[in-house]
């Protein structure tokens, strides 16, 4: 069994250097990726891709994810375009995170049209499917869709990256099931969460439908939380939320989320992100080797 281990990474421009600092150190200490979230619309964050790319360049083993791609910003054809090109260059190492546009207030300040959340959602699909379409060799696509249109498109050779969403409402959830790879439930949602409990169920179902094994879209968990030097009383808060611990709590929390509830991934979240250093070298150090230990992945 393979398990994912990631770090969460600022945007902030303020704290570039950090970040390509965070993501080299991420790298020596072994973990498999790190994600940056996608805010093109806000003056003081970095470009989400242009921080990949600028990072993937400084590594040589550690993969990026956008977490996630907000596509209304990014038509699929271009976004195509981009993955391919940094999946050539990295040698595999990216994973495309894909979401339908939330913010759609900030969206619609740089000239895309508002879409309704229905419609959205059918781009949504849509843009994964295309992306697939022109990613990995072969002749020329021609693709006359809703949203999207291409006439004779030839396709990067770089094989497709792996898609992981971040769905949250029922029609998304369904697509997910329907042509992801992957799953990243929002809010930082975990296994114990009712989120999971009523999200997962419609991603099986429509994976099944559309013929696929269920068990081909992994959930991959955004996980906050501190990582303190002693054991804390209570690893959960009033309403279940996993706040931390020692890293021994850490690792016994993980270890049943793997075994006992079918996780497959976790991307740490440090609380400060200008003292992340620290924290997600623990993280990288101290826990991520105690769950490989555990679940033998």
């Amino acid at each position: 069994m393979t398990i994912t281990f990631g770090a969460g990474v600022s945007s902030a421009v303020a704290l570039a250097q950090q970040t390509l600092e965070l993501t080299a150190q991420a790298d020596r200490d072994g973990l498999d990726l790190f994600s940056v979230s996608d805010h093109p619309y806000v003056a003081s964050r970095l470009d989400a891709y242009a921080l990949v790319a600028m990072a993937l360049g400084r590594t040589g083993r550690i993969a990026g994810l956008v977490n996630v791609t907000n596509l209304p910003l990014r038509p699929a054809p271009m976004l195509a375009r981009t993955v391919t090109s940094l999946t050539a260059l990295s040698q595999g190492r990216l994973v495309l995170g894909m979401g339908a546009g939330g913010a759609w207030d900030e969206i619609v300040r740089l000239g895309v049209p508002r879409l309704e959340p229905a419609a959205a959602v059918r781009a949504f699909e849509e843009g994964i499917r295309l992306v697939r379409l022109l990613s990995g060799g072969g002749g020329p696509v021609t693709f006359d869709g809703e949203f999207y249109r291409v006439d004779g498109l030839r396709p990067a050779a770089a094989p497709a990256a792996p898609v992981w969403t971040g769905s949250n409402g029922p029609r998304s959830l369904a697509a997910t099931g329907r042509v992801a790879d992957g799953w990243i439930p929002g809010h930082a949602a975990d296994w114990l969460s009712e989120r999971y409990r009523t999200s997962r169920p419609i991603i099986d179902r429509a994976a099944q439908e559309a013929g696929r094994e269920p068990g081909q879209v992994r959930t991959v968990y955004n996980l906050p939380g501190v990582i303190t030097p002693r054991p804390l009383a209570a690893t959960r808060d009033h309403d279940g939320r996993w706040i931390g611990g020692s890293a021994e709590q850490w690792i016994e929390e993980l270890t049943g989320a793997v075994l006992e509830h079918g996780a497959s991934g976790f991307i740490y979240f440090a609380p400060d992100e200008a003292a992340a250093k620290d924290t997600v070298a623990a993280w990288a150090r101290e826990v991520v080797p105690g769950v490989r230990h555990a679940v033998g992945s």
